[in-house]
């Protein structure tokens, strides 16, 4: 069962990561495909009706991750306390900057909250990322299960790193680059031109930058975490999920090339899938890994909540899940269309 609910988490982390990772990707490019007051909130409408909603996908998951894994939820927000106010910090200005930029119609107004809406979501990608990092390369959790980190210093991963070092810097920008792709590939699918030929030069140029990244990334988790491939040695179809990721990776660039945008963006949401996937499949079933020593790693054995509660919780989760798709799909549904430039007026 605390299997079941390992898979429930890293999936509404995987559904959270490709449906707001387009958010956060729009934002990171808002200023690079919108030239004028009207383009950036053309840009805006392009994400308007969902970003709200997608952000459930990670309030859900923290609330599964407390019930099912109280200890990993307890030890990672008192070790993590500081940057994830900072994360909560610019979720609120991202939000605010998307809601109140409208409500002046003054340029000044309109240009402070476009440069608010693109910093906050940049700066989200990274900690992200950075965040996805620490996870790999471990914590010093002590024997209670508790750990500080502060936010740098040597940036060095051996000795006593701080949350921020050379590889957790690296994720970081991996997970912008890879987001602001993302973004662009939405914006190419929902905007008509001029600012879909812009999104689909941006994701272009932005492909062979997550290429690289992607190989650079791929060797320095290797290095970090050796132990990460021991699950893809094991009979099975773990070869699969790296399949699917590289499969995303070319897709992009062939799909992009032809101009067969829904193609594109469903390539990079594979390429996304694939690379978190790939990542809850090597850790399992280490949920965070102690740098201090081995057996101070929590894992799904030694964090999970009792076996009857995770039966009941499994019950209500589904019925939840049932909900919670069947709105998604309406929604998505009903925002199917572009948006054009002629509907934006008097916004």
């Amino acid at each position: 069962m605390a299997t079941a609910f390992f898979v429930i988490v890293a999936l509404m982390l995987l559904i959270y990561s490709v449906l707001d990772g387009f958010d956060l990707g729009v934002g990171a490019i808002h200023w690079l495909v919108g030239r004028t007051s009207d383009e950036r909130r053309l840009v805006l409408r392009a994400i308007g009706p969902v970003w709200d909603g997608n952000e459930v996908w990670l309030i859900a998951a923290g609330g599964t991750l407390y019930f099912a894994f109280p200890v990993l939820y307890a030890s990672s927000f008192s070790g993590f306390y500081l940057p994830l106010t900072m994360v909560l910090w610019l979720l609120m200005l991202r939000g605010v900057s998307i809601e109140v930029r409208s409500h002046v119609n003054d340029p000044l107004w309109h240009a402070f909250y476009d440069f608010l809406f693109t910093l906050s979501a940049a700066l989200l990608a990274i900690f992200l990322g950075a965040a996805l990092g620490n996870v790999i390369r471990g914590v010093p959790l002590n024997s209670d299960g508790y750990f500080f980190e502060p936010l740098w210093t040597t940036f060095r991963v051996t000795g006593r790193p701080g949350i921020l070092d050379w590889y957790t810097t690296l994720i970081g920008v991996m997970s912008f680059v890879t987001l602001a792709n993302h973004g662009a590939h939405w914006l190419a699918l929902k905007t008509e031109e001029p600012l879909r030929g812009r999104a689909r030069r941006i994701a272009m140029a932005l492909w062979w930058i997550v290429a690289l990244v992607t190989v650079v990334g791929f060797v320095a988790t290797v290095w970090v975490r050796p132990t990460i491939l021991d699950n893809y040695r094991a009979p099975g179809l773990g070869w699969l999920i790296p399949v699917i990721a590289l499969g995303g990776l070319v897709g992009m660039a062939v799909f992009t090339a032809r101009h067969n945008d829904l193609m594109a963006f469903i390539s990079s949401s594979m390429y996304i899938a694939g690379m978190l996937g790939g990542i809850a499949f090597g850790m399992y079933p280490t949920l965070l890994p102690a740098t201090t020593d081995p057996a101070y790693s929590l894992t799904i054995a030694n964090s999970a909540t009792g076996a009857y509660g995770l039966r009941i919780g499994l019950i209500w989760w589904m019925m939840s899940a049932v909900l919670v798709v069947g709105y998604f799909a309406y929604l998505y549904w009903t925002f199917r269309h572009r948006v054009r430039a002629a509907e934006n007026a008097g916004h």
